[in-house]
């Protein structure tokens, strides 16, 4: 029997442990690793083959559209499942466009997991219901750009650096101003956004259209 190997890349290091104990389970899982943070997973990669990627997309100050596109830049070739508590039809949209072979929803029993994963690797789509229906009811632009009007030409600039994966340092090089003045407007849109984390900053980056690439 061909076994698929595996590599969990999870923030939550309690889910990921139990999580890989369960794919052991099954006897054509193999687990090539398991991860908590982004680099750790490509560094991984260099190392081990690996079929199918099981990526959550909240990876605390990463998120997983970030890493897909750094996967692949690194030579990955394989599937990549995103395995989520949940994530916007936008987000969801993205995801796919990046490369993402499916999406599974933390809710679904580890069975169905099972399945999603032997779906995937043979080189099918797994989709979540749910996540089709929001896809289906598309993107409320009105909202979004609503959003959108509020910040200021900087905190655009300084969110779409976010969104690239910029370090505060970057960001100030790559607009022209003090690491202290992008300090001052991410405090700005963490007010204006009522979020916490930068990676929620890079969904609102997504959903206000911040989130094409430069020209």
């Amino acid at each position: 029997m061909e076994r698929i190997r595996l590599l969990l890349l999870d923030d939550h290091v309690l889910f990921r442990e139990s999580l890989s104990r369960l794919l052991e389970s099954e006897p054509d899982f193999e687990m090539s690793g398991h991860c908590g943070t982004s680099g750790e997973a490509l560094e991984l990669l260099r190392r081990v083959a690996v079929d199918v990627i099981l990526l959550d997309f909240d990876l605390g100050e990463d998120h997983g559209s970030q890493f897909i596109s750094s996967a692949r830049s690194a030579g990955y070739k394989g599937k990549i499942l995103m395995v989520t508590a949940g994530m916007s039809a936008m987000e969801s949209s993205y995801a796919l466009q990046m490369g993402a072979s499916g999406i599974f929803l933390k809710h679904n029993s580890p069975g169905n997991l099972a399945k999603a994963i032997r779906i995937v690797a043979s080189g099918e789509m797994w989709v979540d219901q749910r996540v089709i229906r929001a896809m289906a009811d598309g993107v409320r632009f009105g909202e979004e750009q609503s959003i959108r009007q509020f910040l200021t030409e900087r905190e655009q600039e300084v969110l779409r650096g976010i969104f690239e994966g910029l370090s505060n340092k970057e960001i100030a090089a790559q607009i022209g101003v003090s690491e202290s003045a992008v300090k001052a407007t991410l405090q700005q849109l963490f007010q204006k956004t009522r979020v916490r984390t930068r990676s929620q900053l890079v969904r609102i980056a997504l959903e206000t259209s911040l989130g094409t690439p430069r020209k």
